[in-house]
């Protein structure tokens, strides 16, 4: 396994979910196995977790390239790109404000259902395990796809339980991101993503949607197109 970001190829493991979580998603072993891997697996050289290095590399597969992102971000034509970060993706905030056109988002400023930008401002919008804890992850969607430009992208991660189909929470008991500890309105999970979470993309009326994966079913991420856009690989990245 190499790191999409840095181009590592050592990990190391640290364990991240806590009973409570496991008992409120009602997953196996096997399945809090995969997830604890998502989030507690890093890459050795430059702190990425799986889930990181997953949306690097749809990241990577938008850009076309097969440079790390680290060093695709600095490339001639990623400064012509316009790129919204909502809240922090990740690890990988650092490499994204290398874009030549950076903006930062965070809630309650900046609310995924009523995005307070432009219709068709921006190339790539990007997240990272925010939507679960959405209102509603298909109207959010689709302000993605307001902002972005004809042949734009979002690229972005949520937890997916892949042996299920996606379940809203409602009327279930309440539960929490984070740690053990967090009571925040603001890390509510209010939708549980599960093998249908592509579904909810398209409904948001974007085109075609493409999954990357790192150690399967581990950590995945969703690339999901405004437009078509040709794939092959950049000479200029």
């Amino acid at each position: 396994m190499q790191c999409g970001v840095c181009g590592g190829s050592s990990f190391s493991r640290r364990h991240v979910l806590w009973d409570g979580l496991i008992d409120d998603w009602q997953i196996s072993a096997a399945e809090a196995d995969y997830i604890d891997r998502q989030q507690g697996e890093i890459c050795d050289d430059c702190g990425s977790n799986l889930r990181s290095i997953a949306l690097a590399n749809a990241l990577r597969a938008f850009l076309c390239t097969s440079k790390t992102l680290r060093d695709a971000v600095i490339s001639p034509l990623a400064q012509q790109i316009s790129i919204l970060e909502i809240n922090e993706a990740g690890s990988l905030t650092p490499y994204l404000k290398n874009f030549g056109h950076y903006v930062f988002g965070t809630y309650p400023e900046v609310d995924m259902n009523a995005l307070p930008y432009e219709t068709g401002d921006f190339d790539l919008v990007v997240h990272s395990d925010t939507l679960e804890h959405v209102a509603n992850p298909i109207h959010a969607l689709a302000e993605c796809r307001r902002v972005l430009k004809t042949d734009g992208a979002v690229c972005f991660t949520v937890p997916v339980i892949v042996g299920r189909l996606t379940r809203d929470r409602k009327g279930l008991p309440k539960s929490y991101h984070g740690n053990s500890e967090t009571t925040s309105s603001d890390l509510e999970v209010l939708t549980e993503f599960g093998a249908d979470a592509w579904t909810l993309i398209m409904e948001a009326g974007f085109t075609d949607v493409s999954i990357h994966s790192v150690a399967y079913p581990a950590a995945t991420a969703f690339l999901a197109r405004n437009g078509w856009r040709d794939t092959e690989l950049n000479p200029q990245i």
